[in-house]
């Protein structure tokens, strides 16, 4: 049982040390791409690569050559780790709780609207460079091509991503008869190029939002899943940290650490009176 937790550690550590390769490699091959949007990944990919790398190095070793300072290590940027992905969940709730997709009637697709999100989310979408960076990877992506041929009965019964509602048609309220009555603003964004559309549209900022809300509650379950996991592997980490300690010391588990018993100073003293008084009685 000593070596029990030591042991489950260094397997664990050996295993995330092996998933970080691939990671890593996913990161790299993005970073030579010419598509935007996986060099958009390039950077989280690496540094979480990296990062189990190295946690996972420092822990195989601790764990199965009682290096106690690198199980040290090991423990302080996984707690650190813990934390992070924590504070990540939180904040993804925080800002995803609003927002949301509108009906419209007669239609199997909804409409989304930027008014309707949290500050952070609109601040953030309404960076110019920031949203450059998104249309090129938008443009790219080919997805306003997907239903570039559709039939009017098709926008009536067939369903569409948030993207595609947003930026690969105008509003349903839209009218181009000629009215002169006041239309919402992205009425006037839209535009039957391809490369153009609805992509300065709100709403297609709306349904990029949109988009991100839910590939971001997908990832929160995921961190909470982490989380527990990482929690778990904490706790058997420590007592691996413990028994290496132990290893390291001159005591190990189990043994009386009692070489020797020094008597009081004053023991030799009451030893010579009690023998005095034998002899004198």
């Amino acid at each position: 049982m000593y070596r029990f937790s030591n042991t489950v550690i260094g397997f664990l550590n050996l295993f995330t040390l092996l998933a970080s390769i691939p990671i890593i490699g996913g990161g790299l091959w993005m970073a030579r791409s010419k598509t935007t949007c996986e060099s958009f990944l390039q950077t989280p990919l690496l540094v979480i690569g990296f990062v189990i790398l190295i946690i996972s190095l420092a822990g195989f070793i601790g764990a199965c050559f009682n290096v106690a300072w690198a199980l040290w290590v090991y423990l302080v940027v996984m707690l650190f780790l813990i934390g992070t992905l924590l504070g990540i969940t939180l904040f993804g709730f925080v800002v995803t709780s609003r927002g949301g997709g509108v009906a419209v009637p007669g239609r199997a697709y909804k409409e989304y609207h930027l008014e309707d999100y949290s500050p952070w989310f609109k601040k953030r979408i309404k960076d110019p460079q920031y949203w450059m960076t998104i249309k090129s990877c938008l443009l790219g992506s080919k997805t306003c091509a997907q239903i570039a041929y559709w039939t009017p009965l098709d926008y009536l019964t067939r369903e569409m991503s948030p993207i595609q509602s947003g930026c690969c048609k105008p509003p349903t309220t839209c009218s181009y008869a000629g009215t002169m009555l006041a239309q919402d603003a992205d009425c006037y964004h839209w535009n039957n190029a391809q490369n153009l559309l609805c992509y300065d549209c709100d709403s297609c900022k709306a349904g990029v939002l949109e988009s991100v809300k839910l590939d971001w509650h997908k990832l929160s379950v995921l961190n909470i899943v982490m989380i527990v996991l990482l929690i778990g592997i904490y706790s058997i980490g420590c007592c691996a940290f413990q028994n290496t300690k132990r290893a390291e010391s001159d005591y190990p588990y189990g043994e009386n650490r009692m070489s020797k018993v020094h008597p009081r100073w004053d023991f030799h003293w009451w030893r010579w009176w009690h023998d005095r008084r034998r002899q004198l009685y």
